[in-house]
């Protein structure tokens, strides 16, 4: 590898690529939405020999003198993967500049490792203003420099003298693209007091799995609740958990479905009888909160305004899934608030 080529240009400068099969299994990324996207798909680029690809991710100032050299520059290397941080902005004449912390190790075809930290400088013209042909986010400029450091801990907290950028939350990101992929055209906007209903209430609850030995280590789950809507007098909710076994899904929850026999067949009657005929499974819940103390999400569903008709289910955390554990009902409306269990798990271990 030619690691001298790094030391002299302000742009990183790798030997290339050879043509090996890990070329044709490289993945093909090419996403220009953020400033963190555009250097991996530069490196996405180089790992599959697209150099003209890598070529125009740059701006009016290019990492070599010519494309040729740009090339040539790649001589000797067999892969480079790459980490980067949060990304930081300003704000200038038009613009947006995005500095990048990046580190990289890079592979030569004799399986030699070298790593190399440093920063990139993207800029985003100003989208509304730019007339065809448009500019996306373009890399300005680049500076890696060889480091003592192991490639896991290579990135650096921050570029410039300002403080570290807040760490990205990657799972909370994925919850919240999975709520707006579903849930952005039918859930409101903002919640009650002017919050933004991408922005979820989060836990996160440690636990063991039953079968886990006492010397394993907890496992985590995320709990997000994202507001939904308001109605009347019931507040629907969304939630999904996340883990590092399944990912981020969204939560179902079960309900079951009653038979309910009032007097005379009034509704207004005294009730003779309430049944479970089967179940059902719902993705809201109404008027729901989370208890990080008992671990429990309890909704309570209203039937008319005064609350004197109801249906309140519990739903318990365990072994790294919610369970539904009791549901009561109060079927008569009689201005009276007087709940019976039709349903009680709760003495399960």
């Amino acid at each position: 590898m030619k690691s001298a080529l790094f030391a002299a240009t302000a742009f990183f400068s790798l030997a290339a690529i050879s043509q090996t099969a890990f070329a044709e299994d490289a993945p093909y990324v090419d996403d220009r939405s953020d400033a963190v996207a555009v250097i991996r798909s530069l490196y996405s680029a180089i790992n599959r020999h697209e150099f003209a690809r890598a070529w125009d991710y740059y701006g009016d100032t290019k990492p070599a003198k010519d494309f040729d050299t740009f090339v040539k520059g790649y001589d000797s290397t067999d892969k480079v993967d790459v980490k980067t941080g949060a990304a930081s902005s300003d704000g200038a004449a038009g613009s947006i500049f995005y500095n990048v912390p990046v580190a990289i190790q890079a592979t030569d075809k004799d399986g030699e490792a070298k790593v190399f930290a440093g920063c990139y400088t993207l800029r985003q013209v100003n989208a509304q203003v730019q007339e065809p042909p448009f500019l996306p986010i373009l890399i300005d400029k680049g500076a890696l420099k060889p480091s003592t450091a192991n490639f896991e801990d290579a990135v650096p907290a921050s570029c410039g003298d300002g403080p570290p950028p807040p760490k990205q939350d990657t799972v909370l990101e994925q919850a919240r693209k999975a709520f707006v992929a579903t849930y952005g055209d039918q859930c409101d906007k903002q919640t009650p007091d002017g919050k933004p209903t991408t922005e979820p209430d989060a836990y996160s609850l440690h636990y063991k799995d039953t079968n886990a030995g006492a010397d394993e280590p907890e496992r985590e789950t995320r709990l997000f609740r994202f507001f939904c809507s308001m109605a009347a007098y019931n507040e629907s909710a969304v939630y999904y958990v996340a883990d590092d076994v399944m990912g981020v899904r969204q939560l179902q929850f079960a309900s079951p479905e009653l038979d309910i026999r009032y007097e005379n067949n009034n509704s207004e009657g005294k009730v003779e009888a309430v049944h479970i005929i089967g179940f059902q499974t719902d993705d809201q819940l109404v008027n729901s909160d989370y208890d990080d103390k008992t671990r429990t999400i309890t909704s309570m569903n209203k039937w008319r305004g005064v609350g004197d008709a109801s249906s309140t289910g519990t739903y318990l955390f365990r072994n790294g899934n919610f369970s539904l554990v009791q549901y009561d009902v109060d079927a008569s409306y009689d201005g009276e608030i007087n709940p019976q269990t039709v349903l009680d798990y709760n003495t399960a271990p």
